[in-house]
């Protein structure tokens, strides 16, 4: 029998107390480090480059009131203005009247609104159609919705315009709204979101329970889908009451215009008023502004809802 013989000079021995705990604190500290739900602290260098970028988005609205407050004179002189002067208000009024503003604003929200829960509403259903239902050559129709995202909109002027003069429908508002209610990207969007978002078990779940097929979409769907509606909503809207390009083609400035069609009729002459030209777009600006700071909140959270899982 043989007897196993330890070297006396490598024989385990016990850990000092000091070396244990120096090591558990230092496990407990790297833990702390690399855990989960830590905040994450911005350093000098993060705020410069957040003011910095701060600064570079403003530039263009500050820019903007400082020469609607100014006059076609100063403007034209060098260096131009970098502070407010006193023409604002006169400006403004003279922006509003002129440009028939009252019922350009009207006429815009009215549009933006419209198309913007038009687009939510039908980009939504879609979407969890293709995402979610099954039919036939469903990969084929939506290749086709897709395919019209790369048709530039210039080629269906002509045939829309047509369409719109046989309707008896030039210089209404509907010949805007109706062409742009639903879009392939909206459609894009809510099916790649649903597919994720919405589990099919969940549908399958209502079904066994009896529900039907609209109270599938009101109750499990939407609610669902509601941070990527808010999200498609607040994109919509924006671009709904910037565009320009079919508005000025469809209405008039003496009928039914929106904001950017009553903007080109200020500073006509000779030599344009860009002061009054500033005004008239900061006017058309503020309500934008106005709508992100009310519902700042809700759209972020809306938008923080749907990135957080788990």
């Amino acid at each position: 029998m043989s007897v196993l013989k330890t070297d006396p000079g490598t024989s385990a021995r016990p850990e000092p107390r000091s070396t244990r705990n120096g090591k558990a604190g230092r496990a407990a500290k790297t833990g702390r480090k690399r855990g989960a739900g830590r905040h994450l602290h911005g350093g000098r260098w993060t705020y410069a480059v957040l003011i910095v970028f701060t600064a570079v988005s403003l530039f263009p609205l500050l820019w903007t009131a400082i020469a609607a407050s100014r006059n076609n004179t100063r403007l034209a002189e060098t260096p131009p203005p970098f502070w407010f002067g006193g023409n604002l208000f006169k400006n403004l009024e003279i922006a509003w009247t002129d440009a028939n503003m009252g019922t350009a604003l009207l006429n815009t929200i009215v549009v933006a609104s419209t198309i913007a829960l038009g687009t939510v509403l039908f980009s939504t259903l879609a979407g969890f159609a293709f995402a979610k239902l099954r039919f036939r050559f469903k990969n084929l129709l939506l290749l086709l919705v897709i395919g019209t995202m790369m048709v530039p909109p210039q080629l269906s002027v002509v045939p829309l315009y047509m369409l719109i003069a046989e309707l008896q429908w030039t210089d209404h508002l509907q010949a805007v709204i109706l062409p742009t209610l639903v879009g392939a990207f909206g459609v894009f969007f809510m099916r790649q979101y649903l597919l994720q978002a919405l589990p099919t078990e969940l549908i399958e779940a209502a079904r066994v329970d009896g529900a039907s097929s609209l109270r599938v979409i009101w109750h499990v769907v939407f609610p669902a889908a509601r941070p990527a509606m808010a999200v498609l909503g607040m994109l919509t809207f924006v671009q709904a009451w910037n565009d320009f390009f079919w508005p000025i083609i469809a209405l008039t400035q003496t009928g039914s215009p929106t904001v950017q069609v009553a903007l080109t009729g200020l500073g006509r002459g000779y030599i344009p008023d860009q002061s009054v030209i500033m005004a008239g777009a900061l006017l058309g600006t503020l309500p934008l502004l106005i709508a992100f700071v009310v519902f700042g909140k809700q759209i972020v959270g809306g938008i923080m809802q749907g990135a957080v899982k788990g």
